[in-house]
């Protein structure tokens, strides 16, 4: 039976997890220092959902995730990595020669949890920012940002302007079926690359 892994070990697992599936699509091998990695790992087949997030020289190059757990962690750090790096609409898709010079992040979520409030203003007082990671939702219009998109907008009103904007709404929209959730995450984030 294997031991449970540190969050440390699960970190450097998810990354070379991320960082291999993009490899792979690109048909390139992957020279970073690999490790055997159990796949059959019980944590990584429990239901997981997670970001991953790409950066080149501290600018974002891609990110794509899951909100809700609905298949193994395993798969869903795999789908989101190569989702991240082709998928993304906002850039085009990652080519081989990139590859080398992107960092990988991996943000395991939380499940989330309702925020319950009667104004904007008092759902503003109810998040914590650099801890939560925002889910806004009204009508079709969704959107959320993790919880490190604090480190950009510090200010809980800023910080919802462009969570609406995101979901497609004048940044001074509100509405009373507006409804927000909230989750956290643990996060890594690649130190050096290649």
């Amino acid at each position: 039976m294997t031991e449970l892994k540190t969050t440390a070990e699960k970190g450097r697992i998810l990354l070379q997890i991320a960082r291999s599936a993009i490899a792979g699509a690109l048909g390139i091998q992957d020279d970073t220092k690999a490790m055997v990695i159990e796949e059959d790992t019980p944590w990584l087949q429990e239901k997981g959902a997670c970001f991953v997030t790409l950066t080149q020289q501290g600018q974002l190059r891609g990110c794509i995730g899951t909100l809700e757990a609905h298949r193994s962690l395993l798969q869903d750090v795999r789908s989101n990595a190569v989702a991240a790096a082709f998928k993304d609409t906002r850039f085009t898709p990652l080519s081989a020669d990139e590859f080398s010079r992107t960092r990988v992040e991996v943000s395991l979520l939380s499940s989330t949890q309702s925020i319950e409030f009667s104004s904007e203003q008092q759902a503003l007082e109810q998040l914590r920012p650099g801890i939560d990671g925002v889910i806004f939702e009204y009508g079709y219009h969704r959107s959320t940002f993790l919880p490190q998109v604090w480190d950009q907008l510090p200010d809980s009103t800023e910080f919802m302007a462009h969570l609406k904007q995101k979901a497609g709404l004048p940044a001074n929209f509100w509405d009373d079926e507006v409804k927000l959730s909230r989750y956290t995450v643990d996060k890594w984030k690649e130190q050096t690359i290649g």
